[in-house]
């Protein structure tokens, strides 16, 4: 697959099929890879990749610090997935684009809306993550790893990480940075060789501005009831796709679609030409 540079950093991308682009944020939390749209839970049931590039260019990207994308230890906010995806637009020569996210991939998604309206065709909002158990449980992910980098250095994080092949959410002690560092030796050394206060401080300020609510992450309230963008908002309903924080995002996303059915009832029959009919209605308008 192919790669650019967007913001320093490499980003493995695939473009697939022809039509209207639309830009698509992987699910999977610390784990949004490409394949994660045909592999994981709900994606691989319903096969959104089955059915979207008969219609529509599907531009599809590993976020960055997940799968070949690269990485950089710094205070990561949504704003910087929203360069990372607006930056692929951009060497694709591709002004306006849907702008589709899954699970986590829904919180950069509202930042990419509220950051670049005019080159926001529309939002589709999959599983966004979200409620309080949603926020707990990454405060908690986060905790362990920090108690693990305080304990034992930012090396041991680095060995730990090469022990298996978990992400960070399969083993949270190895941090979010684990997949760059298994990518590179240079990055690895790197990340070694950190100021261990100073990384303690950057990772703290990074998830408490990340998840910093209980219900949906990646823009403020009052900033999606500016915005005058077609959005379509699909529930899930667990500990971490709160359907609270589905609902929160249609109260304050004047005129969104809300399909209400249930987790259990979206299937491959029905939700890609729900997505599709969606897209096909702001295309025509």
């Amino acid at each position: 697959m192919p790669f650019a540079n967007i913001d320093g950093l490499e980003t493995r991308y695939e473009v697939l099929g022809n039509g209207p682009p639309i830009l698509l944020y992987a699910p999977g939390g610390f784990d949004a890879r490409i394949e994660q749209w045909t592999n994981l839970g709900v994606y691989k049931r319903i096969k959104l990749l089955d059915h979207l590039p008969a219609k529509y260019k599907c531009i599809l990207f590993d976020r960055r610090e997940n799968g070949q994308s690269g990485g950089r230890v710094e205070r990561i906010t949504w704003q910087h997935f929203v360069r990372q995806g607006a930056g692929l637009l951009d060497a694709l020569g591709i002004e306006k684009a849907h702008i589709m996210g899954g699970c986590m991939g829904c919180a950069p998604v509202a930042a990419f809306g509220v950051a670049h309206p005019e080159r926001t065709l529309s939002m589709v909002h999959y599983w966004p993550v979200g409620g309080a158990k949603y926020r707990i449980s990454s405060h908690q992910r986060f905790a362990r790893h920090l108690a693990f980098v305080e304990e034992n250095g930012l090396q041991a994080a680095v060995e730990l990480v090469h022990s298996h092949d978990k992400n960070f959410s399969g083993d949270p002690r190895g941090g979010p940075w684990g997949q760059p560092i298994r990518n590179s030796a240079d990055f690895a050394k790197a990340y070694a060789e950190l100021d261990q206060a100073r990384y303690l401080l950057t990772v703290t300020a990074m998830y408490r501005g990340l998840f910093d609510r209980d219900t949906a992450p990646g823009a403020e309230p009052e900033e999606l009831l500016n915005l005058n963008i077609p959005t379509l908002v699909v529930p899930g309903a667990d500990d971490f796709h709160a359907t609270s924080a589905a609902r929160y995002l249609q109260e304050c996303i004047t005129g969104s679609e809300y399909w209400d059915i249930p987790v259990e009832e979206q299937t491959e029959d029905n939700a890609p030409q729900r997505v599709i009919k969606f897209l096909d209605c702001v295309s025509a308008a």
